[in-house]
């Protein structure tokens, strides 16, 4: 990347956060000031920003340059085992189209599933992204852009970047993928929560983590693996052929047994994992009991896997994303409850639930499809000329 290029994208990320003067644009870049006015002039040339406004004060008033971008989209596709998802977004993270569709991943298998998710893409998109990113609910190797493994899935060694890439007609370096709970962190990173601990429920129960604004991947990129901490001795085998693992105890099918016997409507696929968290929720509302123990042992045993995360960690915050968010008024006290229990003295975590909710993966995917661009705003085509 030549200097002018760093010094592009270093302009375009400072305005991610809002408004700047030229003045103030130097300062956090590490530019001269002199070479500011060139650097918006090629911004504004490529529909990047554009003015606004000035920043009130006394003396001679500064000119404030915002992000543009609105035809600038970034792609956030999601794969979950029972839905496909799209949305494209702005540069400023703002939606401007969205669609889903009920789809049974894992029968489907890889090239059909992707082959669906493409004509959703298709559908959303008004033109070309400037990037695309990716969740799915496995082990994925982010450098490669492969998903290793998705037991939900039963997909193995996916290259979903360079099958989507195939059928968007795209470089393959402008689609990532990511695992579901690492992008669920990123989004609730946006929020400015520091350090943080993101516990993601679904058909399985995976963590992220974010620190100093990044998110931390480890060796091999598979970091926040948590749902095979070991909660109860005596419990159920797990998949991965231990005993007692936090996923037997908070995968949402597991908790849907718990709560109600076969048969009834909260097993019912047709109305999606929406559809059944929100039964359940009502359910809790009006005091079904079994209902209520279920939720409640499944605060208990988050809270005993956090005990560890946080022991190990020290994270400001622990979010409790996916299916864990739309239950957490009722989750959060036992998980505060075991994590006094567990921690040692002096340590803790605040615990809150996402606000983003089941939204947070794509909202997270969104905001990495963009990066492709503020990493290289050379990658917008000159549009016309334009004055900042």
């Amino acid at each position: 990347m030549s200097p002018r290029t760093a010094n592009l994208a270093a302009v375009l990320r400072a305005l991610r956060a809002g408004p700047l003067s030229r003045t103030q644009l130097a300062a956090r870049c590490g530019v001269a000031k002199s070479a500011v006015p060139g650097l918006l002039a090629e911004l504004a040339d490529r529909a990047l920003v554009r003015p606004a406004g000035v920043l009130p004060g006394n003396g001679r008033p500064s000119r404030l340059v915002e992000l543009d971008g609105e035809d600038a989209y970034a792609l956030a596709l999601r794969i979950e085992t029972d839905r496909l998802s799209a949305v494209v977004a702005d540069l400023s993270g703002r939606v401007l189209a969205e669609q889903a569709e009920t789809v049974d991943v894992a029968a489907a298998g890889l090239q059909r599933s992707m082959d669906e998710l493409a004509h959703l893409a298709h559908r959303v998109l008004p033109g070309p992204p400037v990037g695309v990113a990716i969740s799915v609910p496995g082990l994925v190797d982010s450098a490669a852009a492969v998903l290793r493994f998705a037991p939900a899935l039963r997909w193995r060694d996916a290259e979903i970047a360079g099958l989507m890439a195939a059928r968007l007609n795209l470089p393959a370096d402008a689609v990532a993928v990511d695992n579901e709970a690492n992008l669920g962190a990123l989004a609730e990173s946006l929020t400015g929560a520091g350090e943080l601990f993101y516990l993601s429920g679904g058909t399985a129960v995976g963590g992220g983590l974010v620190s100093g604004g990044a998110i931390q991947r480890g060796a091999r990129g598979f970091a926040g693996e948590v749902g095979h901490i070991a909660v109860d001795p005596s419990g159920e085998r797990c998949s991965c052929g231990r005993t007692g693992c936090l996923e037997t105890k908070a995968n949402l099918a597991a908790v849907l047994r718990a709560a109600a016997s076969p048969g009834d409507p909260l097993h019912d696929p047709a109305l999606g994992v929406e559809g059944r968290v929100a039964l359940l929720q009502h359910r809790v509302r009006r005091g079904d009991q079994r209902a209520v123990t279920a939720v409640h042992e499944l605060g208990v045993a988050l809270g005993v896997a956090l005990s560890t995360v946080v022991d190990v960690l020290d994270p400001d915050v622990v979010v409790l994303g996916g299916y864990f968010a739309e239950l957490g008024e009722w989750l959060v006290e036992p998980v505060r409850v075991e994590l006094a229990a567990h921690a040692p003295s002096g340590l803790h975590a605040r615990v809150v639930p996402s606000e983003l909710g089941l939204r947070a993966p794509l909202r997270g995917a969104a905001h990495l499809a963009a990066e492709r661009l503020f990493a290289d705003p050379t990658l917008a085509p000159v549009t016309e000329e334009a004055s900042v």
